[in-house]
């Protein structure tokens, strides 16, 4: 018998156009960043120049082409290489001793990707807008706008969807503050300590 086939979902990185987001099932792999060693097939396209980067992002593999690639050309030969490789999770070997501002770095990317999909999707829908300010030492600073600026709902918006689908994508996100706020606990997106969680 076949083993089962990991299903694959390329997503678009915007001002990415040599990355793709391979979005996989939850748990299919572990960590985050870049790694180390990657099984066959995946790690011929290293090898010969197809990608230059392979990265765990949560619950997504993020490839980066080659000089003068494009998916239209080796998109197939990638997502055939993916199914094989996601085949033995045992293979994908993550890079070790990376510093914190590389950390940050892809941090800042997954943010940018994300604000500028569905969750800035949801708050442009509303007459509002989320800007991403920076991220620092695992916390997303983003600054809020249009109806977005101080509506009592935007907790919800930070908390439950821009931290949440983060998270997801990130596990190392220690927070999400609003630059509007002052830098105290209670400003970090998460319930202040003590808080029963009940509406005042």
């Amino acid at each position: 018998m076949k083993p089962a086939v990991v299903p694959l979902h390329p997503q678009r990185i915007p001002g990415r156009a040599d990355r793709l987001r391979w979005i996989v099932p939850a748990g299919t792999l572990t960590g985050t960043g870049p790694l180390a060693e990657v099984p066959e097939p995946l790690a011929t396209l290293l090898t010969d120049g197809t990608l230059t980067r392979i990265e765990l992002e949560g619950e997504a593999v993020v490839t980066r082409l080659g000089a003068d690639r494009t998916w239209a050309r080796e998109g197939p030969r990638v997502r055939s290489a993916l199914h094989a490789a996601l085949g033995d999770p045992a293979g994908w070997i993550p890079a070790t001793g990376g510093a914190p501002r590389d950390d940050d770095a892809r941090l800042y990317d997954t943010a940018r990707a994300v604000i500028a999909g569905q969750v800035g999707d949801f708050a442009r829908s509303h007459g509002g807008r989320i800007e991403l300010v920076g991220v620092r030492d695992g916390v997303v600073t983003v600054r809020l706008g249009g109806a977005c600026h101080g509506c009592p709902a935007s907790w919800f918006t930070l908390h439950q969807r821009l931290e949440r689908r983060l998270r997801q994508r990130h596990p190392g996100l220690r927070a999400v503050r609003d630059a509007a706020s002052p830098t105290t606990p209670a400003s970090l997106f998460g319930r202040p300590h003590g808080s029963s969680g009940a509406s005042s």
